[in-house]
């Protein structure tokens, strides 16, 4: 399983930043969907397209690996249960 990193990449760029960033910013800078996003956030699998990825990698200057993490199918198991 796949598991976006978006919060954490978000909460980095604010306390960066010293402001707030929100999700209708990140997506009018990337062309992003609002609802793709906010279910890139969500604790649910979601599957979205490599340009979405890479949309967002130039947006907060970082690499697919700062954005998406995998797991196992035994560890992602344990933490949806």
């Amino acid at each position: 399983m796949l598991r976006f990193r978006l919060r954490r990449l978000m909460e980095d760029f604010e306390y960066r930043e010293q402001r707030r960033l929100t999700m209708t910013e990140i997506s009018e800078a990337t062309g992003i969907v609002r609802t793709t996003l906010s279910r890139m956030v969500g604790p649910k699998h979601f599957n979205t397209t490599s340009d979405n990825l890479e949309k967002l990698c130039k947006f907060f200057g970082c690499q697919v690996s700062d954005l998406v993490e995998y797991l196992p199918d035994e560890a992602a198991d344990a933490a949806e249960g």
